[in-house]
């Protein structure tokens, strides 16, 4: 049956108590992570802003993009800003860091999905009292979405391909003081790692799926994320747990759409659950003017 096409979902937040969208427009927006004021770009910032030049001149840092790509560039420190500070959200810590990319560790437009994701895990917790729901969270990077699921109770497993990214979510662990936590963090290439854990036989009750454009593994694989996606789906497919599962596939490619990546994973995993969720993550201005549109996703589960 062809997935429903009535309508999209808009899921986004107006920030939490460490992180705040303060303004956006003319390609940027202004952003407060933790005491630190970033000003970065963000090409769908089509309006004007709201708040005056001097408001924005009172950012922390500038980032400045090298070439097309909005991702690299260079960071402009105006005003003192540790090497890194912490960024606390649902049970975990996370250090923040300026760096030669645009982010800085941490995309608090996922607080939809984090929150997504604990329901989840409480819904698996009450169904079986004595188990950890088990998690596998997919170029999991610096580990947010990992820590807070281990926080609720949860077994994870984290996979990226970056030393620097696996040692920057062990500080971010050190950090939630979650060092007895069972969490595996494991630098290893995803298409390998799923197919490795298909031959094992392993499930997983939520699956984590956040993949880039473009990649490389950590000995030369190389990710291309049009074409490697669909056969990576279909081993996440195998990894369900047979009776309650979950899966979270979010896609920041731009000249991509939301309809594409759902009736993948409705080809894929669809005709197992009870429906796939389709739609676009945003955050939403701290004065409720406009939402910044971020990233496409497809939220799918079974029996939860």
């Amino acid at each position: 049956m062809p997935i429903s096409l009535d309508h999209l979902s808009l899921a986004g937040s107006s920030g939490f108590g460490d992180y705040a969208l303060l303004d956006s427009g003319h390609g940027r927006k202004l952003e407060r992570f933790g005491k630190v004021v970033v000003d970065r770009p963000e090409a769908q910032a089509l309006w004007h802003p709201a708040l005056s030049p001097a408001d924005w001149a009172k950012a922390n840092a500038v980032f400045s993009a090298s070439g097309e790509e909005d991702e690299k560039g260079r960071w402009r420190v105006d005003k003192p800003v540790p090497e890194s500070w912490p960024v606390s959200v649902l049970g975990a810590t996370l250090l923040c860091r300026l760096q030669g990319l645009w982010h800085l560790g941490l995309f608090p437009e996922q607080l939809p999905h984090w929150q997504w994701m604990l329901e989840r895990i409480e819904r698996l917790k009450a169904a079986a009292p004595d188990q950890r729901p088990r998690v596998l969270n997919l170029f999991g990077y610096t580990g947010a979405a990992s820590l807070i699921a281990v926080a609720a109770g949860a077994e994870v497993t984290h996979v990226d391909a970056s030393k620097k990214a696996i040692q920057w979510a062990r500080d971010n662990q050190a950090a939630s003081k979650l060092d007895a936590a069972p969490v595996r963090w494991i630098v290893d290439d995803a298409v390998k790692f799923t197919a490795r854990e298909v031959r094992r036989g392993k499930t997983y009750d939520i699956i984590l799926v956040d993949p880039p454009k473009f990649g490389r593994g950590p000995t030369g694989e190389t990710w291309d994320l049009f074409k490697d996606l669909a056969p990576l789906l279909g081993d996440c497919a195998k990894l369900l747990a047979p009776e309650r599962a979950a899966l979270v596939l979010t896609v920041y490619a731009i000249r991509a759409s939301t309809l594409a990546f759902a009736q993948l994973v409705d080809q894929i995993v669809g005709n197992q659950g009870r429906g796939t969720e389709v739609g676009e993550l945003f955050i939403r201005e701290q004065s409720g003017r406009y939402a910044v549109p971020t990233s496409l996703y497809t939220r799918w589960e079974r029996g939860l």
